[in-house]
């Protein structure tokens, strides 16, 4: 069996048609897009086609709402200081919630330590779904900005976004979703959903790494959270990466057009995944909402084992040429146990044996089965030298 690759959470394998779409703009179309002569009109043609894409599988018809960044992080850290620091005069409270991504809760902990800002952060229930009914309750009058992940990249739950962001328009406040894990896997429309920042990464729907982008409503205020020039309509300076925001642009027209077709497959796979767990283990339990659930992600499977190690199960899945995680790769290396598991308040006797499976581009029965079979393998093992 060759490697099988269960760790699309943490980044996937970029496509084909986006590599070629990315390679004339590595020696051929070069020019810095922002230079006024006629190769650095071709490139700056090639960056807005780019941001139209993106800006078209977000659901805006208004490009210029689409901001290149490095990434979800530099997104997110764009969304959190870049808006706290331009209403700071407003007010100085932010919500968010126990299980977002490091991206949002370290930017949240800058404001708080640096900035004088005060940070409620919402608890979730054992799905990990926050009950918008919580968010109301705990909405002040200096409350500026709202900051509620779409997914989570740990537990797979989805977040009751359009209820959450109707909540904070209501009572005017900036409403941002972290929504790195869902595009790619989820049908987004910012205008349905009534978002004003949206954060997501090439990376997570094969595009290539070092691209992402922050949808910044039209009329929202932000502060720059890097000076330099004026790129990206003064929110975001630097020279474009132009290579690999035209990939990022393929690989968003390639996810629009198979959304459907994706989200059905990887559904069928997680469901088959999570039946053959069923079939052949009795000593674990699923972590996040039920897989039978509109309320879980479709790549998504996070189990936990009872009283045995997630990383030694991890380590023997790799001797055995399988690829998966025991929660973020951002914090992986970590021996404490997950921000995430804790949230839902999951026992340290499961906790501790927790493993991520996340499915993508070329997952298949075969493999699943596969996997099955070396993962028994594994837990008798390690239980008998319990």
């Amino acid at each position: 069996m060759n490697d099988i690759y269960l760790d699309h959470a943490a980044t996937t394998p970029v496509n084909q048609e986006v590599r070629e779409a990315m390679k004339p703009f590595h020696s051929k179309i070069f020019a810095n897009p922002a230079s006024s002569h006629l190769p650095g009109q071709k490139s700056a043609a090639a960056l807005e086609d780019a941001r139209e894409a993106v800006a078209e599988l977000l659901g805006t018809k208004k490009a210029e709402e689409i901001v290149f960044t490095a990434g979800g992080t530099e997104a997110d850290n764009l969304a959190l200081k870049g808006a706290a620091m331009a209403l700071s005069d407003q007010g100085k409270h932010i919500i968010t919630s126990a299980i977002e991504h490091h991206a949002v809760l370290k930017s949240c902990e800058y404001l708080e330590k640096h900035l004088d800002f005060e940070i409620t952060y919402l608890g979730v229930d054992q799905d990990g779904l926050l009950d918008p009914q919580k968010l109301r309750n705990n909405i002040r009058k200096d409350t500026i900005l709202i900051s509620i992940m779409f997914a989570n990249n740990e537990i797979g739950s989805i977040q009751p976004i359009k209820e959450l962001a109707a909540i904070a328009a209501e009572n005017d406040i900036l409403f941002h979703t972290d929504a790195v894990q869902a595009v790619g896997q989820l049908k987004i429309d910012v205008n349905d959903l009534g978002v004003d920042l949206l954060s997501l990464s090439a990376h997570k729907f094969n595009g290539p790494k070092g691209i992402g982008a922050l949808f910044v409503r039209k009329g929202v205020e932000l502060t720059p959270q890097m000076s330099g020039g004026s790129q990206e309509r003064k929110r975001r300076a630097g020279t474009a990466n132009l290579a690999a925001a035209v990939g990022m642009g393929k690989a968003a027209e390639i996810a629009a057009v198979n959304l459907t077709k994706k989200r059905k497959e990887l559904n069928l796979l997680r469901d088959y995944f999570v039946s053959q767990l069923r079939s052949n283990f009795d000593n674990f339990k699923i972590n996040g909402p039920a897989p039978e659930s509109e309320n879980r992600l479709p790549a998504n499977i996070n189990i936990a084992f009872k009283d045995l190690d997630g990383e030694s199960i991890l380590f023997n899945l790799s001797l055995n040429n399988i690829a998966a995680a025991a929660g973020s790769a951002c914090a992986s290396g970590s021996l404490s146990v997950s921000h995430v598991l804790k949230a839902i308040g999951l026992e340290d006797k499961y906790a501790k044996g927790s493993i991520r499976f996340s499915l993508g581009k070329g997952n298949n029965k075969e493999e699943i089965d596969y996997v099955i079979k070396k993962l028994k393998e594994i837990i008798v093992r390690l239980n008998s030298l319990k």
